[in-house]
């Protein structure tokens, strides 16, 4: 009896050793678009930045000139208003400048090799495409 069970045992260890291999073969996986690269994203990020600081530029501008009108001629609100618009203009003109010099490196002086994220055009892929 225990000889028999031996015997099945070399029977299946052979037909192991025997058996013919199964490789798998790698296939590419298509998403169906391209993930965007990471110069994508921070080009993207770099344009929201600077577009959410100027709204907020803005805003503050519109604020302060709403706060100059309704002061009701208080020197004190009146000084605050001006103080805000102050501000917000410098704001403006600081985001001028940087995206104005940003704009003259990536075209003129790295020829548009280098960018920052201004002149590039954001690519934002649709995730589903019809085939």
């Amino acid at each position: 009896m225990i000889s028999s069970k031996i015997k099945k045992l070399n029977v299946f260890l052979a037909s192991l050793a025997l058996a013919p291999t199964v490789s798998a073969q790698s296939e590419t996986i298509s998403l169906g678009f391209t993930p965007p690269t990471v110069t994508d994203i921070l080009s993207f990020a770099v344009k929201i930045f600077f577009t959410i600081a100027a709204l907020t530029a803005l805003l503050f501008l519109l604020t302060g000139a709403l706060q100059w009108i309704t002061s009701g001629g208080n020197k004190e609100s009146v000084d605050k208003a001006r103080e805000r618009i102050q501000q917000a203009i410098i704001g403006l003109v600081i985001i001028i400048g940087v995206v104005a010099l940003a704009v003259t490196f990536e075209q003129f002086v790295f020829k548009q090799q280098i960018c920052f994220g201004f002149t590039c055009p954001i690519k934002i892929p649709s995730l589903i495409q019809s085939q």
